[in-house]
């Protein structure tokens, strides 16, 4: 089976651990959620944007470690994707995001999205539909809020995948799962062409990160940020991926 990393070489188109539990505490602390089968919680809209100039800048995405603020300034990019969940693999040093990075990268003058991805292939996120996404959409808040993350932003809940015409009600489920916690004005989705057309089409989602395995060349034009890159080149001798910012706001803090 092709992975996302193949897709995209062949095509050639131009994230330390964490016990989630003794974070999360009671989700009464952090959220005011019906549970499965309520009606959403009223979120704050996303902030606008103090500035408009960041449409066409790069933003880099990394889960192997944590290049310096510096680094990554010097290198030109505006800022960076974090992962706001648990490393999955021992190699995943960058992940999640911690104060320590968030104070870095502001001194720096660095922008920050967050994102939350722990499973992948077989174990991928949406898989386990609405109750999943309950269940990660809490894990996300938990982590993004002690990194430091405000809670008028959204979180890029990904779809790392190409999934077929049949899971993608799962995906719709798994997505609706995040809202019913966070809010449909704070749920953003990082997913191909078809999938952020299926979600629109529900009226799911509110954010849209897309990146290229399944999306035919094309770019959809109701994408915030469009990564384009994959493992091609480093920070900080760090691998990272390259996302070109596409709206003023994108969920950006």
């Amino acid at each position: 089976m092709a992975t996302r990393r193949s897709f995209i070489q062949h095509a050639a188109l131009g994230g330390l651990a964490l016990n989630a539990p003794g974070l999360l505490g009671s989700l009464d602390d952090l959220m005011n959620s019906p549970g499965p089968g309520g009606t959403p919680p009223p979120s704050p809209q996303p902030s606008p944007p103090p500035n408009s100039n960041d449409v066409g800048q790069t933003l880099i995405d990394y889960s192997a470690g944590v290049p310096s603020g510096r680094s990554i300034k010097n290198a030109g990019y505006r800022g960076v994707i974090r992962y706001m969940s648990e490393r999955r693999e021992s190699w995943m040093l960058g992940k999640p995001m911690r104060a320590a990075e968030v104070a870095d990268m502001k001194a720096n003058g660095l922008v920050i999205v967050s994102c939350y991805q722990f499973g992948k292939g077989a174990t991928s996120d949406w898989r386990a539909g609405f109750n999943g996404g309950v269940t990660h959409a809490a894990k996300g808040i938990a982590l993004h809020q002690a990194a430091g993350g405000p809670s008028n932003v959204p979180i890029y809940a990904a779809i790392d995948d190409n999934p077929t015409s049949s899971e993608l009600e799962l995906v719709a489920g798994y997505i609706r799962g995040w809202e019913s916690v966070i809010g449909k004005g704070r749920t953003g989705v990082y997913a191909n062409y078809p999938t952020i057309d299926f979600l629109r089409g529900r009226g799911l989602g509110t954010f849209f990160w897309m990146h290229n395995w399944g999306s035919g060349g094309r770019v959809h034009p109701a994408a915030h940020i469009h990564q384009f890159e994959i493992d091609r080149l480093k920070v900080d001798g760090i691998g990272i991926d390259r996302n070109r910012i596409l709206k003023a706001n994108y969920g950006q803090w």
